[in-house]
């Protein structure tokens, strides 16, 4: 198991010290002086190429800390290794929560993972935020209010896909794959709200994996024997760079769908190899470094500037590493508008009454917003494709399931 810690200093005046005193020792995780966070990420097993995000967010926890903290505490974060594997994930967050006292959770990757701690971290009311996942059940505020999500839901990217490949193909007959869990099932979702009672007319066929399967090969083998025209896949990054290297050596051409959150160029794109996936169209929210129109950008500049001096060596065509900046810096926002009152009431507060913040390493018109009823912090996307060498955006900020 790989434990991760970054502590953040900071002064602060002797009146306040004395005033978080009263209330931080009535709140796990957090002292005078510091706040303990925790996080799960699978640093190993077959969703590994996500620990990057991990990484990064250790690193930047150690940055704060070497620029004072935040209003004089230190951050203790605490990164367990869960393997991608539920059980694990329970079993961590039990530790995290009853031996290591964190204060909250933040940005634990995965939805299968997540799903299986929601209830407990509810339960014990545990902020659970900003997780790793664009599952659209983290916006159920109503029966989990101490979960909140971060990144645009799965199934409202979904109804993008089907309603633009319906537009370029009327008569479109699409494949679908996805894994197995309820990370997958949403895309499913997304597809039948726009397809409805047409789904036996559009749909050719659905296939699943089980994360522990070797490769996707005969999954694809099966969806291209069926004819379609166009491919959905729902899949974590080592699946998807096998489904586009089996879609090329078939020499199936459809209208290809990639979830956008296995698109990284550094570890989907060139594992599959970077012409194998030309012309797949895929939904973005970030910047991405191997995009040219950010070369002299300021937001991906103050990004590559923490890489060289954090994690100098890093693959910076990996966008994971900008998918965890950018967490941490809405992150860091919640953390300076608690004000010094780390408590998990005023924690929470703080997290769902985010107004519209602007965070560098999102694309241009795209900002983070959330309130008590609103806990999916980033809404709008916009489609792009990859030309053998980056994303290429095109079309209008799509937000919600506008298209």
């Amino acid at each position: 198991m790989i434990g991760r810690r970054a502590a953040l200093g900071g002064g602060v005046a002797a009146a306040a010290a004395l005033r978080r005193t009263a209330w931080a020792q009535a709140t796990p995780g957090v002292t005078a002086t510091q706040v303990k966070i925790g996080n799960t990420m699978p640093y190993s097993g077959p969703a590994s190429s996500y620990a990057a995000i991990g990484k990064t967010e250790t690193a930047f926890f150690r940055m704060v800390n070497d620029q004072g903290g935040v209003a004089g505490h230190k951050i203790d974060f605490i990164s367990l290794d869960d393997g991608y594997l539920p059980p694990r994930t329970v079993e961590d967050v039990r530790r995290l929560v009853e031996q290591e006292r964190v204060d909250f959770l933040f940005n634990t990757l995965g939805t299968p993972t997540n799903s299986a701690i929601e209830r407990y971290v509810n339960h014990a009311k545990v902020p659970h935020l900003f997780v790793a996942t664009g599952a659209d059940k983290w916006g159920n505020y109503k029966e989990f209010p101490w979960t909140i999500g971060l990144q645009p839901s799965y199934r409202t990217e979904a109804q993008i896909y089907a309603k633009y490949a319906l537009k370029q193909k009327p008569a479109a007959k699409i494949a679908f794959l996805y894994q197995n869990d309820d990370f997958g099932k949403d895309y499913l979702a997304g597809v039948r709200d726009v397809l409805g009672a047409d789904w036996d007319k559009h749909v050719a066929k659905v296939v699943s994996y089980e994360v522990t399967d070797p490769t996707v090969d005969s999954q694809i083998t099966t969806l291209q024997g069926t004819g379609a025209d166009v491919l959905i896949c729902a899949t974590a990054p080592k699946q998807a760079a096998q489904a586009i290297r089996a879609v090329h050596d078939l020499n199936w051409r459809p209208m290809f769908f990639m979830t956008n959150v296995s698109i990284s160029a550094g570890s989907v794109m060139q594992p599959a190899g970077v012409q194998n996936g030309v012309g797949i169209i895929t939904s973005g929210w970030l910047k991405d470094n191997t995009d040219p129109a950010w070369a002299n950008d300021a937001g991906m500049n103050e990004w590559r500037s923490f890489m060289s001096k954090q994690m100098p060596g890093a693959d910076l065509a990996d966008n994971n590493y900008v998918y965890g900046y950018t967490a941490c810096k809405v992150m860091q926002h919640v953390l300076v508008a608690c004000n010094g009152d780390f408590s998990r009431e005023n924690v929470m507060k703080q997290a769902t009454s985010i107004p519209e913040l602007e965070v560098p390493t999102l694309l241009p018109g795209i900002k983070v917003a959330t309130s008590p009823t609103n806990y999916h912090p980033i809404r709008a996307m916009q489609l792009q494709k990859w030309d053998g060498k980056t994303w290429v955006r095109f079309g209008d900020i799509i937000e919600g399931a506008k298209a």
